[in-house]
């Protein structure tokens, strides 16, 4: 029987340490001169609850139902201001004054339509005696009430001018008891809220419907976040965010069906109700989306240089990042969730006590393949 020769011994060898292939489970037993050498460290696995979180930048702004624009009824001249960008304001409370000499004129109107509906309420009410006595024709009676309407419906017209201005209905009153004009109308504020904008000063004229204030209530606040659209299938309505570096959370009411063509993103849409105190509209903020994360799925936040990656043309790529155990270290497969910064959340089969290798880590792949020999 022929023996192999030294060097078919070398080469074979050799070939079978270039064609070891890395699995999971495998343990790199290392000497601790050789650990000194190739300076590797570890630390403890961080455990993290949000690990699978999503994290995605947005805009806080007023939901549409909590906004109002207070703007001038007449054209005038505004000469007084009562309020100023971020007071908070009660709802009544003055705003303003507008003196208009528009007004003036609809105040005319209104009174000349209040003389004309009391003398054909007059006039209705002697036809109406009339015809029951029989003196006058029915037709006349008719007339009468025909008119008596027609005065009515153009005094409920000036009326409603009259409210449009900005007169309220106990002010319209006093000018039809009294007959006294008034000059100007007083501006106050539709709902309880904060200014968050002044768009004219004292002194300044206005046009009909030109914008004075704008107020907002801030409880609660929308955050609009654009999700990139390979983000979405992961994004349910219901789902809790949190602001980071702000005591807010909320919850996903809208995922909007339609995707920007510019950025491919679409909108999706968070009630803010805790913390919007922390907030402003048109902040811009980080908002973290939770995944819901199952019984089975554990996860945790690694350094990014522990993570190992094996290519092998036989096998899948793996993920790994090596264990410390009592025999040496042990790759242990992997699934990455996301990655922020210098940190990576990923899941796998740990109890959350392991120390993992954190530097040093090409030198273990390098050994569990085989490449380079003993140190």
């Amino acid at each position: 029987m022929l023996m192999p020769s030294k060097h078919l011994v070398l080469l074979i060898s050799l070939v079978s340490a270039s064609l070891n292939i890395a699995n999971a489970g495998e343990v790199v037993r290392i000497t601790s001169a050789q650990i000194k050498a190739l300076a590797i460290t570890t630390s403890p696995i961080q455990a993290n609850a949000n690990a699978n979180s999503q994290r995605l930048p947005g805009e806080i702004v007023v939901p549409v139902d909590q906004a109002r624009i207070i703007s001038s009824p007449q054209s005038g001249l505004i000469d007084q201001m009562l309020v100023a960008t971020g007071q908070r304001v009660k709802q009544g409370q003055a705003l303003a004054h507008l003196s208009s000499p528009d007004l003036v004129a609809l105040q005319r109107d209104h009174l000349q339509a209040l003389s004309q509906q009391r003398l054909s309420q007059n006039s209705l009410n002697r036809d109406t005696e009339l015809y029951k006595d029989g003196i006058i024709a029915e037709r006349r009676y008719l007339t009468s009430e025909s008119n008596h309407a027609e005065v009515n419906a153009l005094l409920a017209e000036r009326r409603q001018a009259l409210k449009l201005s900005g007169m309220s209905s106990q002010t319209i009153k006093n000018l039809e008891a009294s007959g006294s004009y008034t000059n100007g109308i007083t501006l106050t504020a539709p709902i309880d809220g904060i200014v968050l904008e002044q768009m004219v000063t004292t002194g300044q004229r206005v046009d009909s419907a030109m914008p004075i204030y704008r107020i907002a209530k801030l409880s609660p606040l929308w955050l609009e976040i654009h999700a990139p659209t390979q983000a979405l299938s992961n994004i349910q309505l219901g789902m809790k965010v949190s602001i980071r570096n702000a005591e807010a959370s909320g919850k996903v009411i809208a995922i909007v069906p339609n995707v920007n063509k510019v950025d491919q993103t679409a909108m999706v849409r968070v009630a803010i109700i805790n913390g919007t105190a922390s907030l402003a509209p048109g902040q811009l903020v980080e908002a973290e989306i939770a995944q819901p994360i199952t019984k089975k799925l554990n996860s945790f936040s690694v350094p990014k240089s522990a993570i190992v990656q094996i290519n092998d043309v036989k096998n899948a790529s793996q993920t790994l990042i090596f264990v410390q155990t009592k025999d040496g270290y042990e790759a242990r497969a992997i699934k990455i969730l996301n990655n922020e910064g210098a940190q990576t959340f990923i899941t796998g089969d740990f109890a959350g006590t392991e120390l993992i290798v954190t530097s040093g880590t090409a030198a273990l792949k390098a050994k569990m393949q085989g490449i380079g020999g003993g140190e």
